[in-house]
């Protein structure tokens, strides 16, 4: 037997909050401000957001790195953060966001009609989150009452290690039964999760308005003016330069136009690798 290489896609693997509900991912950036609230620690909602894309645990340890959140934790307790003291906000940052995510689970304008797109293309729809399983399966369901229902879901604690390590995306590959890494294209709104799909090997989708990144609810979206709009993708599209994703598109209502063009690119003997 021989090698050949894929000459078109067989799945889309997408991130949940800020790309395909919640749009400027608010779930999770706000139950951590809540969360730290609760131990007497201020965090702002722009400094929740920094390593957002990672499992919760790996994102609250991130942030009490952070010297001037550190420095405010050992005025509060006498000392630097620990482990322990990581696993306690984090106890109480669960609770939190599985009581609070219905809040933002609004489907994201376009998603829908993007996904049947795709499937009407024979493209299997897999996803990953930073979120863990016990959060998941509330998104999911949620997610399900608004017509959302992907082929596979894998949470950041059913692999060993969550993003930007590629398990997730890897195991959507397994579970799908796609016959490439190359054959599939990681979307995601966060530099995290473009690394988790480059680390696979796959094509890469960055989302520069409907997510973190920018942090606007929809509305707020739509009514920045032009100037202020190109502003911000160049701002964003700086922040996920070190990940180098292969596409950046505002939402993924553009994603299809994208589908297209790396067909074609495969269908020309292009890999995601070498670009």
């Amino acid at each position: 037997m021989k090698y050949d290489q894929p000459d078109q896609l067989q799945a889309v693997i997408l991130d949940w909050a800020g790309t395909v509900v919640d749009f400027g991912s608010f779930a999770p950036t706000q139950i951590f401000v809540e969360a730290f609230r609760e131990f007497g620690i201020e965090v702002s909602l722009e400094e929740s957001r920094g390593p957002m894309g990672m499992g919760k645990w790996d994102h609250i340890r991130t942030l009490c790195n952070i010297p001037e959140i550190a420095e405010r934790y050992r005025e509060k307790f006498g000392r630097l953060p620990t482990d322990d003291d990581v696993t306690a906000i984090y106890n109480r940052f669960m609770p939190l966001q599985i009581e609070k995510i219905a809040v933002h689970s609004a489907l994201i304008p376009g998603a829908l009609d993007t996904i049947s797109n795709l499937r009407s293309k024979g493209l299997k729809i897999g996803t990953c989150s930073g979120y863990p399983k016990v959060v998941m399966d509330k998104v999911v369901e949620l997610a399900a009452r608004n017509g959302y229902e992907p082929d596979c879901v894998v949470a950041t604690d059913e692999v060993p290690n969550g993003r930007p390590y590629p398990a997730q995306s890897l195991q959507n590959v397994i579970s799908l039964g796609i016959s490439d890494v190359a054959a599939c294209v990681k979307v995601d709104d966060t530099w995290p999760g473009i690394l988790e799909g480059r680390s696979a090997g796959m094509w890469t989708v960055a989302l520069t308005c409907s997510g973190n990144a920018l942090g606007l609810t929809y509305e707020e979206y739509k009514r920045l003016d032009e100037n202020k709009l190109n502003e911000e993708r160049l701002r964003i599209e700086h922040l996920f330069e070190a990940s180098r994703p292969h596409y950046f598109i505002d939402t993924i209502a553009e994603l299809p136009n994208v589908i297209d063009d790396i067909n074609e690119r495969l269908k020309r003997g292009e890999m995601p690798q070498n670009y």
